[in-house]
C-alpha cells in the first residue's frame, strides 16, 4: 500500500506499508543497531516516535513471543529501507508485518532511511505524520499542526503496569533457549514507567526478587513496604516522553528520597532523580539511539570504556555534580552517563546495561544495586 510522510520542515516523501493502515503523528528518530529490531520494537521507551532504521534490512528473523520486552508495541511507525516478508530463523513464529497490523503500527518501507537519518542528524529529532489514507500534503500538513507533540504527552500512563506482580524468572539462558529460574535473596521493587522485560531479568538474575508496581503507585505505600523490610530498594525504570512534565513523579522520588531507601535509575529514571535533585533536564539534538556507545567508566585506578546500549532524547546536566559523582561519560559528545549521590544511597546511568540488543559490557551494575540493597 502507499503510505505518504511529512516531516515537520516540509520534507515530503512518498513509500510503501507493510504493517497497519491509518494515519499517525510521531517524533522521528533513528537507531543504529545492527540487531535486535525486535527488542527496539517493543521498548515501550519509544511510545509516541517513529523508528528509523539504519540497518537496511529488516524482518529477515521474523518475530517470536520470547524476545518480547513488553507486552506489545507502543511506537507510531518503523520506518526501514527495505522490509523482508520470507524470514528464516527457527525460532521465529510470525512476520513483522503481521505483528505490526496486529499491535496497529505502522510499517513503511522503500525510502531513503540513509537520507532521513542524515535529516534527522543535521536538524534534530522532530515530529512528522504518516499515512496510509491521507496523500494530500496539504491536509497531512494541517493534522500535523494540529496534533500535541511528545513532549506534552504523558505516555506512563499508557506503558506502566496496571496491576502489581511479581516478576517470574531470571536471564535468557542461550545454552537451552529459555529462561533461567529464580534465584534471589533481597526483594526490591520496580516503579513501572514502562520497564523492559530484560531488565527485569538482569536484576533478578544478579540476586533480587522484582515486586512491579504501578507508575500511579502513591510514595507512602513504597516506604511502608520499606519500613517493614518488605523490600531493600526501589528501582526507576526506563519509559517514554519528555520527564519535565511528569510533576507527580518528581514529588514522589523527593519523598523516597528523604526516607532514605536504596534506589538505582536507569536512562528514565537516571533523569527523574536528576530533576528530583533540582537539576532539570535538557534535550538533545537528536538523541542516543542504538548498540554501539562508547562510555567510560570513571570509577576505580584506571577508567574503562564500555561499548553499551542507548535509547534517549534528554539528558542530566553539568550542574548534577554539584551533588552527585559523575561515574560514566559518553565518548561520542561527553554527555553524562551515570552519577552515583553524595551521601545518599542512590546512583544511576543513561544507558541501558541489559543491553538487548546489544553488547553486556555494563551488566555488573545490577550486581552494584545488589549490594546496595538491604
Amino acid at each position: 500500500m502507499k503510505v505518504s510522510i511529512l516531516l515537520e520542515n516540509g520534507m515530503f516523501f512518498e513509500a510503501e506499508g507493510f504493517g497497519a493502515e491509518g494515519t499517525a503523528v510521531g517524533e522521528i528518530v533513528f537507531n543504529t543497531s545492527m540487531t535486535g529490531y525486535q527488542e527496539i520494537i517493543t521498548d515501550p521507551s519509544y511510545a509516541g516516535q517513529f523508528v528509523v532504521f539504519t540497518m537496511p534490512e529488516i524482518g529477515n528473523v521474523g518475530v517470536n513471543d520470547d524476545d518480547m520486552e513488553s507486552k506489545g508495541a507502543w511506537l507510531k511507525g518503523v520506518i526501514v529501507r527495505e522490509y523482508v516478508d520470507k524470514y528464516s530463523n527457527f525460532r521465529g513464529q510470525k512476520t513483522l508485518a503481521k505483528f505490526l497490523q496486529e499491535n496497529n503500527i505502522l510499517g513503511i518501507c522503500n525510502i531513503d532511511t540513509r537520507f532521513l537519518t542524515k535529516t534527522i542528524r543535521k536538524e534534530g529529532a522532530m515530529m512528522m505524520i504518516a499515512s496510509s489514507e491521507i496523500h494530500d500534503k496539504n491536509e497531512l500538513e494541517k493534522i500535523l499542526k494540529n496534533s500535541p507533540r511528545i513532549e506534552e504527552i504523558d505516555y506512563i500512563k499508557e506503558v506502566t503496569t496496571k496491576e502489581k506482580y511479581i516478576h517470574p524468572h531470571g536471564a535468557w539462558d542461550h545454552k537451552s533457549f529459555r529462561y533461567k529460574e529464580k534465584n534471589t535473596d533481597k526483594r526490591i521493587a520496580v516503579l513501572d514507567f514502562g520497564v523492559k522485560r530484560n531488565i527485569l531479568n538482569e536484576l533478578t538474575e544478579a540476586g533480587m526478587e522484582c515486586l512491579v508496581l504501578p507508575a500511579s503507585t502513591e510514595a507512602e505505600e513504597i516506604i511502608n513496604l520499606y519500613e517493614r523490610r518488605e523490600i531493600g530498594g526501589v528501582f526507576l525504570s526506563n519509559g517514554p516522553g519528555d520527564p519535565l512534565i511528569l510533576k507527580d513523579i518528581h514529588e514522589k522520588i523527593k519523598k523516597l528520597l528523604k526516607a532514605k531507601i536504596p534506589m538505582f535509575g536507569i536512562c528514565l529514571g537516571h533523569q527523574l532523580l536528576s530533576i528530583s535533585h533540582g537539576y532539570p533536564t535538557f534535550k538533545l539534538k537528536f538523541g542516543h539511539h542504538g548498540g554501539n556507545h562508547p562510555v567510560k567508566n570513571l570509577l576505580g585506578r584506571h577508567p574503562v570504556v564500555e561499548i553499551t546500549a542507548q535509547n534517549h532524547n534528554y539528558n542530566v546536566p553539568e550542574e548534577i555534580k554539584e551533588v552527585a559523582e559523575i561515574t560514566h561519560i559518553n565518548l561520542f559528545d561527553n554527555t553524562i552517563e551515570g552519577v552515583k549521590y553524595k551521601n545518599e544511597p542512590v546512583f544511576s546511568v543513561q544507558h541501558h546495561p541489559e543491553a538487548s540488543p546489544g553488547p553486556h559490557d555494563s551488566k555488573y551494575i545490577f550486581k552494584e544495586f545488589y549490594k546496595l540493597v538491604k
